[in-house]
């Protein structure tokens, strides 16, 4: 896989999870960079353009949220083809300032250049008090947040050239950060669905050496539907109980379905970069 390849080019102790800590101060410095682009993740047909910066920084808060960190700061890099208007180029900035207003972080620069389609890159700065990572252990207890596959079955439907609604995960992410915020000190590890459960599962087992002993099965459209933004997330099995107790508290479901092992998981899913 060319991603993998590429990434290995580069192979150092910050890579490897959803953002890389770096210690500034006796800080813990976190930093998530993700990319946005139109006919790849969206077509402007689909979202407007508001929804469409949105969900470009819900995309990067996601990561954010996962590594336990809060976020200060943002950089936006975004072309712009040259037939936008000045009206779009608006709209466009409103996503972008919307999610800075709800999630209290400041955009502090970046840079435009002209393009033949969208493209947005974005780069957070947060710190954490604890980090958490992907590197999980032995006879843990592994679960996800909220429900998995009707991203899958929502954009199968926009590219037959149909509609969703507007309430779509697709559209607008579902993230979990009362949750995760209250529950991270009982977490292990941890990643954001974003390129299916498996393919995460996959991830954490490469950096942890781990398999799954499964309590169920999913169909493939299920374990393979990317987007999602869930959390999928271990810990010991001592803390299921309070964990139970947050995810209760905050309205978040969550499913415990499998358990970690010795051993090592592949995903089945096709992959989705290169």
């Amino acid at each position: 896989m060319k991603e993998s390849f590429f990434i290995k080019q580069f192979d150092n102790k910050y890579i490897g999870d959803d953002g890389a800590i770096i210690n500034i101060c006796n800080k813990n410095t976190v930093i998530a960079s993700d990319s946005f682009f139109e006919d790849i993740h969206f077509k402007k047909d689909w979202m407007n353009l508001d929804e469409i910066s949105y969900k470009a920084s819900l995309v990067n808060i996601s990561d954010m949220i996962v590594m336990n960190s809060t976020i200060d700061y943002a950089i936006l890099n975004v072309g712009f083809p040259k037939n936008l208007s000045l009206k779009e180029i608006r709209l466009l900035a409103d996503g972008f300032k919307k999610a800075a207003e709800e999630y209290k972080y400041e955009i502090i620069g970046g840079d435009t250049i002209r393009n033949d389609k969208i493209a947005i890159s974005v780069t957070m700065i947060g710190t954490s008090n604890k980090p958490i990572t992907r590197k999980a252990k032995p006879d843990e207890l592994v679960a996800f947040t909220g429900h998995l596959g009707t991203v899958a079955k929502d954009l199968k439907v926009l590219l037959r050239g149909g509609k969703i609604s507007k309430n779509s995960k697709f559209i607008k992410p579902v993230l979990r950060d009362n949750f995760f915020y209250k529950a991270s000190k009982f977490i292990t590890a941890a990643c954001d669905i974003s390129d299916g459960l498996f393919k995460e599962l996959e991830r954490i087992s490469k950096i942890s050496h781990v398999g799954y002993e499964f309590f169920q099965n999913f169909p493939k459209l299920v374990g393979c539907s990317g987007e999602e933004y869930e959390i999928l997330f271990t810990f010991p099995e001592k803390n299921l109980k309070v964990i139970q107790n947050i995810a209760k508290i905050t309205r978040t479901p969550i499913t415990v379905f499998a358990k970690t092992k010795r051993g090592y998981f592949r995903s089945v899913c096709k992959e989705n970069h290169f």
